[in-house]
C-alpha cells in the first residue's frame, strides 16, 4: 500500500487594527487574487518561526513595524481549500497600533489602506474568518 503525503506550505498572516476601528489590509499585485484585498502575510521562510515571518512580511508590505514579541497569536487556519495553489497552514497574529500610523505599499501589495472594520472589501482566500476571529472578542 502506497501512502500519499500532502505538500504542505507554511504562511504567516497579520491583523493589524487601530485603536479607532480600522483594519489594514494590502492589495494583492498577483495572482491569486491579485487585486483582492487581504491581510498582510506571506511564507515562513527556513530557520524562521511563523511569528518572525509574521513581523517580517508586515514591514516588507506595508512599512509597519512590530517586534515579533508584539503580535497576539490568533491561532492556526488549516481548512483544506483555503488557497487555490493548494494546501496552506497559516498561523495568523494580531497588532494593534494607534491611529494614523502610517502605511505604505511594499513588496507583493499593489496598494494598502486602513479600512473601516464596518466597511470591508470582500477578503481573499479565508481572511473574512481571521479578521472575525480576531476582532470577535475586541
Amino acid at each position: 500500500m502506497t501512502e500519499l503525503a500532502e505538500t504542505i506550505r507554511y504562511t504567516a498572516d497579520v491583523v493589524v487594527t487601530t485603536t479607532d476601528g480600522r483594519v489594514l489590509l494590502i492589495e494583492r499585485d498577483w495572482p491569486p487574487y491579485e487585486g483582492a484585498w487581504a491581510l498582510p502575510g506571506g511564507h515562513v521562510d527556513p530557520g524562521e518561526t511563523s511569528r518572525e515571518a509574521a513581523a517580517r512580511e508586515l514591514a516588507e508590505e506595508t512599512g509597519v513595524h512590530a517586534a515579533p514579541d508584539e503580535l497576539e497569536q490568533i491561532g492556526p487556519f488549516d481548512a483544506p481549500g483555503r488557497d487555490p495553489r493548494g494546501r496552506y497552514v497559516t498561523v495568523a497574529y494580531h497588532l494593534t497600533v494607534v491611529s494614523g500610523t502610517p502605511a505604505q505599499a511594499g513588496d507583493d501589495a499593489r496598494d494598502t489602506r486602513w479600512w473601516p472594520l464596518n466597511d470591508l472589501p470582500p477578503l481573499a482566500f479565508d481572511h473574512a474568518d481571521i479578521l472575525a476571529k480576531a476582532t470577535a472578542s475586541r
